[in-house]
């Protein structure tokens, strides 16, 4: 297939992009390498990727010296004109969104960001995949859309009204987008509710990369909520392996959807949403104590109350995903922070 992948200098487009050239796929990456993180992860990450960042110009595509049938673009989604230009070139057979501005803080403090990238842009991409029809349109969405919620675990057939953060109503929103192009247009669309993914070239703002590189300079790290929080970690080699999977598996209409009784995860139109997580909790301090052991030192930790925008727990219901992919993520945590930690001391070389 020919598959446009944005997000490929980010943490999770990065993997799943690899992960389809390495069976054969043709890929295009598209990536706008913004700085809200070290942009030496992102342009480590294209090096793997075998771009060279010297030839990397906006709006043009770079070939790979690495992968044959992988070309990047540097490319802002809210670019509506290059976006347009891009899709009407290529004619994709296939999208995975996964190009987002990403994170719960930030959004307190910068919340223009989320709207340009993640309203506007994703707009831009369903009306490029309405004028350039797609067999299907793959995106990201996120466990911050349960928000308020406490019934766990957390199951896509609930509804999902009340965020907490401007990023976890921007996911909300991609999925009311996609839904409602899916029914006006026929495009094939799949959300993916992401649940705390890490692993080896993970973003530098997420917990383990934070606290890794404390402990290693022997600075404190900020614990919130005294520790008590638990999150359902997903490694990233899980989340990409149920990606492709969906990618490969086109939106269809729900032949017992009930207008009268809707059900949140299906549709009369091609439309479907999915969580992908691990559907283990583990508690931040057993996290914690698993990241000391890979790393052989004790962290110096300062407990701080619940931060603004965040939720006590995450717990992912993955039974759709099992019963329509046949796939479970089952990566222990133990296994995925040694293999993450082994990939932090060979890039930093400490």
């Amino acid at each position: 297939m020919k598959v446009l992948v944005t997000g490929t200098a980010g943490f999770i487009g990065f993997h799943t992009a690899l992960k389809l050239l390495r069976r054969g796929d043709e890929v295009v990456g598209l990536d706008n390498i913004n700085d809200y993180y070290d942009p030496r992860v992102k342009f480590g990450r294209l090096e793997l990727s075998g771009i060279d960042a010297s030839a990397i110009e906006y709006g043009k595509l770079t070939r790979s010296k690495t992968y044959e049938n992988y070309r990047f673009i540097k490319l802002d989604l809210s670019d509506k004109e290059g976006i347009d230009r891009l899709f009407a070139a290529e004619k994709f057979d296939r999208v995975c969104n996964l190009a987002a501005q990403a994170g719960v803080r930030y959004s307190l403090t910068n919340p223009q960001a989320y709207i340009d990238a993640n309203i506007t842009g994703f707009l831009n991409i369903l009306e490029a995949c309405r004028a350039n029809p797609v067999e299907h349109l793959a995106y990201a969405s996120s466990s911050s859309v349960y928000g308020l919620n406490t019934d766990m675990p957390f199951s896509v057939h609930r509804p999902v009204d009340h965020p907490i953060s401007l990023y976890a109503a921007s996911k909300k929103s991609n999925e009311l987008m996609a839904h409602t192009y899916s029914h006006l247009f026929g495009i094939p669309t799949t959300g993916l509710r992401f649940f705390t993914v890490y692993g080896e070239w993970g973003r530098p703002d997420m917990a383990l990369f934070i606290f890794t590189k404390a402990i290693l300079e022997g600075r404190a790290i900020e614990v919130f909520n005294g520790g008590k929080m638990r999150r359902d970690f997903t490694y990233i080699a899980d989340i990409v392996e149920g990606v492709v999977r969906v990618i490969d598996r086109p939106a269809k209409p729900a032949a017992d959807f009930d207008s009268s009784k809707p059900d949140c995860a299906t549709s009369s139109a091609p439309y479907r949403v999915y969580n992908i997580g691990n559907s283990a909790p583990v508690e931040l301090m057993s996290f914690i104590e698993a990241l000391e052991e890979s790393l052989g030192k004790k962290a110096v930790k300062n407990l701080l109350p619940m931060q603004p925008g965040d939720v006590p727990a995450t717990f992912a219901d993955t039974s759709d995903l099992e019963r329509d992919l046949g796939y479970k993520p089952a990566t222990p945590i133990k296994t995925g922070i040694a293999n993450f930690v082994k990939w932090y001391r060979e890039f930093y070389r400490v």
